[in-house]
């Protein structure tokens, strides 16, 4: 436990952070995983919809930096390009 006050503050608010960052990092995986399980379905309209969603959340998350959100952005983007042109 921190003796100092600034410490202590620090703390706290990193505590704050993890949990916030926790719940982010879950809904991405949660809507990974989903997006993922339409694709193997070959649910293309699904798909085709729930994309921009998560996207959206990667790129707002704030958890990833810029080069790994185009990486993310760019595979299941592809994901999606290579079921449409597979039909």
């Amino acid at each position: 436990m921190p003796n100092i006050k600034s410490n202590k503050k620090r703390m706290i608010t990193s505590k704050e952070a993890n949990e916030r960052n926790k719940s982010k990092r879950s809904k991405i995986k949660t809507l990974t995983k989903k997006y993922e399980a339409l694709i193997a379905e070959g649910n293309v309209e699904e798909a085709r919809v729930m994309l921009p969603q998560l996207l959206s959340e990667i790129d707002k998350s704030g958890l990833f930096k810029a080069n790994n959100c185009s990486r993310k952005a760019s595979r299941f983007t592809k994901m999606l390009n290579d079921l449409e042109n597979k039909k």
